[in-house]
């Protein structure tokens, strides 16, 4: 968390923006990038040399085909820090990006960079609800979801270990968000959510409507994310 701390205090309130059609970043999620349009990688050598921050947004829906340099992005995006990076020959990265904290984007700016910017506030999280309705929330979160990895022993323990353990709620909302399977504007929603208590509350409707099956493990290591 002292890493985290450090980043945040690294940023000035001008983001550069990430849009994708096809993912939601979350905070304490690392997610691999494979950075290869032009504009991308001017944004990438510009975080690499200053702060290492970059907010991933998502392209409102229909966006993801339009011609204009600016398509339509939600307002709640993910800032997200640089831990581990890498210049190809020619030119192109392979980035791992971690989730810093939820940031509101104010208004873009102009400048001479090809790549988009944008005036934004930190989002924290806002803790509304007692010790003991977390811990009851973390109770319905195991009995929804321990069900769902009876074939992945490792996973079901690593899982039982963030439900029981030190990992905050907001924190650990977030990590399963990112990682069970359910639609773009459902992972947004929960995004654009500060508040853990509603968060949590959300996050238990979308697990309730869930089909039974276990859950399709992520690839591992997974996917470079496309831009």
């Amino acid at each position: 968390m002292g890493a985290d701390f450090e980043a945040l205090n690294q940023f000035d309130g001008t983001a550069r923006l990430f849009p994708l059609p096809n993912m939601v970043l979350f905070p304490q999620v690392v997610q691999p990038l494979h950075i290869f349009e032009p504009r991308y990688r001017q944004m990438t050598k510009d975080a690499l040399a200053t702060d290492s921050l970059i907010a991933m947004a998502l392209l409102r829906p229909g966006q993801e085909n339009e011609l204009d340099e600016r398509p339509a992005i939600y307002p709640m995006a993910c800032l997200g820090v640089i831990i581990a990076d890498k210049m190809l020959d020619d030119g192109r990265y392979l980035l791992l990006l971690r989730g810093l904290s939820r940031i509101r984007i104010v208004n873009e700016t102009k400048s001479a960079s090809s790549y988009r910017s944008a005036q934004a506030e930190i989002v924290p999280d806002l803790l509304t609800i007692s010790p003991l309705e977390c811990r009851h929330v973390r109770e319905q979160l195991g009995k929804l979801l321990l069900p769902r990895f009876t074939g992945d022993e490792r996973e079901r323990r690593h899982l039982l270990e963030m439900i029981d353990g030190e990992t905050a709620l907001g924190e650990l909302c977030d990590m399963l968000s990112f990682r069970l399977p359910m639609p773009l504007a459902q992972k947004q929603e929960l995004l654009e959510q500060p508040d853990v208590g509603v968060r949590a509350q959300v996050l238990l409707e979308v697990l309730e409507s869930l089909p039974t099956p276990g859950v399709k493990r992520r690839q591992f290591p997974a996917k470079f994310s496309d831009n």
